[in-house]
């Protein structure tokens, strides 16, 4: 059985995927977020929730010891919680990253000029390339809620293709890489719907 830990637990695709992993996985999830009082336990079988600060570095090596896989859907100071989980991942031997950024932060889309409020998601996605973890940076274009799942990749260097993406397919790919040893290590991808 895989032990997930997901961070940054009330965001919205966090949510998502929390859920998907209940329908569609047997893996325990430890939901980690700065107001537990926010959340209700969906399966207190399988989930556990925590209370802490991405920043706290006591707290988040607490909550990533004995997991498998930690999925980071963050916003805020971005860089300095990148760093933060690098740390505690080290401290504590998980190996295992996904990594939530955005479309653009490598200048990819095509028409789209590079601006300043990607800063933030192109300086974290540098902490965790830099790292010698067992990363996989997902740049996921606009959310939406349709129920279709069904996505394209594209990897660093390709222009980007689309500009939005279905939740349950986000929730989807982040399943399978994180029950998937080895698949798209150390890759950056880009995640369209797939036309």
């Amino acid at each position: 059985m895989t032990n997930i830990l997901i961070l940054g637990a009330n965001g919205q695709l966090a949510r998502n995927t929390t859920r998907y992993l209940l329908e569609h996985t047997d893996a325990r999830l430890r939901l980690y977020l700065r107001r537990a009082s926010r959340l209700k336990n969906p399966d207190t079988q399988r989930v556990e929730i925590v209370e802490g600060d991405v920043l706290d570095q006591d707290a988040l090596r607490a909550a990533t010891q004995g997991q498998d896989v930690i999925f980071a859907s963050l916003v805020g100071a971005m860089t300095e919680q990148a760093r933060s989980i690098v740390n505690a991942m080290h401290a504590t031997g998980c190996r295992r990253l996904i990594f939530i950024s955005s479309m653009g932060i490598y200048g990819e889309v095509p028409g789209e000029r590079y601006r300043s409020v990607l800063d933030a998601y192109r300086d974290s996605a540098a902490v965790i390339e830099a790292s010698d973890l067992d990363f996989t940076i997902l740049r996921p274009g606009w959310f939406t809620t349709d129920k279709a799942v069904g996505y394209r990749l594209t990897q660093k260097g390709e222009p980007f293709l689309g500009h939005d993406v279905s939740l349950d397919s986000l929730s989807d790919l982040i399943t399978t890489l994180a029950l998937t040893p080895g698949l798209h290590v150390r890759g950056s991808l880009g995640v369209s719907r797939a036309d």
